[in-house]
């Protein structure tokens, strides 16, 4: 692959995982498939993750509320990935805590209301992030959280490209069958680089340990999930897939406010 063939699948990977404007000119004469371009989902974490962070760093250069940093970073996140995350947490919430069968769960998720065990399910997400995000703040300073934010931001995406390679399809006519499963050098392009990543960002924030413990809680929660999705639909769909990165990103946040 050339340097330009990097470039683009960035921008493609930044473009449909944000509403981000990207240059038209990476997505000419291109079939729609996220194939190869899924591996550089951690890259384009770190575009969209830049977003909360700048706004952690402006607000904590003039010593704002620690809280109100917080959720204000995070409805910027939630701004800029247009809830295309949570929207997948909450219809896969409301699917499992569904009684029924694996197509009751499957035409739940097509729905595009949201009911008891996926609104319970944001707020339990967003309340765990923006709690963590103000701990983190208050012991390691503003400077710090960026970095945290750009790294879980990277390895939380990495989590989806594996989520997505290793489960088939649970249906041919979902938005993540259409673009096509992710090639195996993508995946392994996207663990590795995710890893990588955050391990670098979390040791120059809070040390290798605490790198590596938080790393492994994160990984053990999408294996976690993917089991229970195996389990349930026995393939995955777009919204679990958007759900492993709300989880393993509220396991992260979580577990590195713990561990600080």
């Amino acid at each position: 692959m050339q340097f330009s063939d990097y470039l683009d699948d960035i921008a493609r990977a930044t473009g449909f995982l944000s509403r981000l404007p990207m240059p038209a000119r990476h997505f000419e004469g291109h079939d729609g498939s996220l194939a190869r371009a899924s591996g550089m989902f951690p890259a384009a974490g770190l575009i969209i993750g830049l977003c909360p962070a700048l706004v952690v760093l402006i607000l904590s250069t003039f010593d704002a509320n620690a809280a109100l940093t917080a959720v204000l970073s995070l409805a910027v996140l939630v701004g800029v990935t247009g809830a295309l995350h949570e929207d997948g947490l909450a219809d896969a919430a409301d699917a499992f805590g569904a009684r029924g069968g694996r197509e009751h769960m499957l035409e739940i998720m097509k729905d595009s209301r949201i009911g008891t065990y996926g609104v319970l399910a944001l707020l339990i997400s967003f309340a765990l992030r923006g709690l963590a995000l103000t701990i983190i703040l208050s012991v390691i300073g503003g400077w710090s959280t960026c970095l945290v934010l750009l790294a879980v931001a990277a390895a939380s995406r990495g989590a989806m490209v594996w989520h997505w390679n290793t489960l088939p399809p649970a249906r041919h006519n979902g938005v993540a069958a259409s673009v096509g499963a992710p090639e195996e050098s993508a995946r392994t392009l996207a663990l590795a680089s995710g890893a990588i990543l955050f391990v670098a960002l979390i040791t120059l924030t809070s040390g290798l340990l605490t790198a590596i413990l938080s790393l492994a809680l994160m990984a053990a929660a999408a294996i976690q999930w993917t089991a229970v999705v195996r389990a349930k639909l026995n393939g995955h769909t777009g919204d679990t897939i958007g759900a492993t990165q709300q989880i393993t990103e509220t396991v992260c946040l979580t577990a590195l406010a713990l561990l600080l």
